[in-house]
């Protein structure tokens, strides 16, 4: 092991787990993710901490859960309070956040991050103080430096749109302006202890990108839930997402008339090609690790905050407890451990994210975290076996959900998952039908068995591991006793 690492922490928005080929899929074009993939470990399960931006990130940077770190919704500021692993990591460390931050505050540095680029300007009513309404992102400034005119009217002031950016060449996309800045971040620092993350925003919606094309939409598998709705006896928020979501919500931009197969499979074929875009982006990024000579003493991270449904259960985007959803890649390449590419089974879980890097840098894991270190599991000496996954959603938006109260009441009533590590998935709330699956069996959550009088011992047993881990993490969320 060198002496303090550096950190390369690579994660997307909204990309689900059957994207690469390390999961099953060999039709996508992702031969840098592929590389990487086969020089890292491979956690097989692993979980976000929430189906949701702002929640799930706020555990990928504390080590927190979102009921403990305060983001429990989209478009919650993290307390300045809060450390962050910038925070944990010693002063030696040079660290950087590049990407998409939704945490608050998008375009200011913060949180004991030393560099800051960011791509983000569709926040800007969430920021906390009116001066930053004057400060536009970095990636703003460069395509103004490009010869572009902003499109969009955001608080006062003009800013360029999702949509716009989407459409643009690949060399002026936010995949490429993000591997340029962090290559140059890499080999300007080569010689000193660094932790780098980058946020990459694709492939989350307007679902376009410059390989719009490079997929036919008839070339696409369907899952064996593509357009099929939810279970009869599905929770009021599976139900209820699903009529969101055929409504033509969450499309970014919506659908010019009625929601059709061909729309939906056009989304996906868009999809994959925001993948392959993400692809090039991470081979620009590790090919500057590589010039730079220091690829033998980085710790190099590949994860997403969450995945997407893209019509599986004739739901759109996230915000759901399907595994499309909760279910993410997770490659972890250290060279210098003895097993540096295997496969981890048993469930992982994003909690463990922080402890776990923090442990491989060799710095000190603080006992206010609620995760714990797999470090050991990366080194051959324990495994996930016995590990269940827990899902801690509270809501999806600080502010109210126009599209229908019931569906709002729903969204901000406390949910609690648990994943067992047989592979089992309980997911309790009060707010109407709970639900259970037996990924073994049913791995497309096809049957709730919640309701099944043989399954009730199951589903006591369960309940009780989810009552036992709110009493370790402090969760106070009011659940069905069952």
């Amino acid at each position: 092991m060198p002496d303090k690492p550096n950190i390369l922490f690579i994660f997307t928005d909204q990309q689900r787990a059957d994207t690469m080929a390390c999961y099953g899929n060999t039709m996508i074009e992702t031969p840098n993710l592929n590389t990487l993939a086969d020089q890292s470990f491979v956690f097989d399960n692993a979980y976000v901490s929430s189906p949701i931006c702002t929640p799930s990130r706020s555990t990928i940077m504390t080590g927190l859960w979102p009921h403990t770190n305060g983001c429990t919704s989209n478009n919650i500021l993290l307390d300045p309070s809060v450390p962050t692993i910038a925070d944990m990591l010693s002063d030696e460390y040079l660290t950087g956040y590049y990407g998409k931050w939704h945490l608050g505050n998008e375009v200011i540095r913060q949180h004991g991050f030393d560099r800051w680029v960011s791509i983000e300007d569709q926040y800007r009513e969430y920021h906390t103080d009116s001066e930053y309404h004057t400060v536009f992102s970095d990636y703003h400034q460069f395509l103004i430096d490009q010869g572009y005119e902003s499109d969009k009217v955001s608080e006062g002031a003009m800013v360029f749109s999702r949509p716009f950016a989407a459409a643009l060449p690949e060399e002026h996309t936010k995949s490429r302006f993000l591997a340029d800045r962090a290559s140059e971040f890499i080999h300007e620092n080569r010689d000193r202890p660094f932790a780098l993350y980058v946020n990459i925003f694709e492939p989350h919606p307007p679902y376009d990108s410059p390989f719009n094309d490079l997929y036919h939409p008839s070339s696409i598998p369907d899952s064996p839930v593509f357009l099929k709705d939810p279970p009869a006896n599905a929770s009021r928020m599976h139900s209820l997402r699903r009529d969101e979501s055929q409504s033509g919500a969450g499309f970014e931009p919506g659908p010019d008339g009625p929601l059709t197969e061909s729309f939906w499979r056009e989304i996906r074929a868009r999809y994959w090609g925001a993948v392959t875009l993400v692809d090039r982006a991470v081979g620009r990024i590790l090919q500057a690790l590589d010039e730079a000579g220091i690829a033998n003493r980085t710790i190099v991270v590949y994860t997403s905050e969450h995945g997407d449904q893209l019509g599986d259960h004739n739901i759109i985007q996230k915000a759901v407890f399907y595994e499309q959803s909760i279910k993410v890649p997770m490659l972890v390449r250290a060279p210098w451990l003895a097993n540096s590419s295997s496969r981890i089974n048993g469930r992982y879980s994003h909690i463990d994210t922080v402890p776990t890097l923090l442990d491989l840098a060799g710095a000190d894991v603080p006992d206010a975290l609620q995760g714990i270190s797999r470090a050991r599991v990366l080194a051959g000496d324990e495994s996930l076996a016995e590990n269940d996954a827990i899902i801690d959603w509270t809501g999806r938006n600080a502010a109210a959900n126009e599209f229908d109260a019931e569906l709002n009441s729903v969204l901000n009533t406390p949910h609690r998952t648990l994943v067992s590590e047989d592979g089992w998935k309980l997911t309790l709330t009060t707010a109407g039908q709970c639900e259970l699956y037996d990924l073994n069996a049913d791995p497309w959550e096809h049957v709730n068995l919640f309701d099944s009088p043989g399954q009730a011992s199951r589903i006591g047993a369960m309940a009780k591991r989810i009552r036992q881990w709110q009493v370790q993490a402090g969760d106070a969320a009011e659940l069905p006793v069952v």
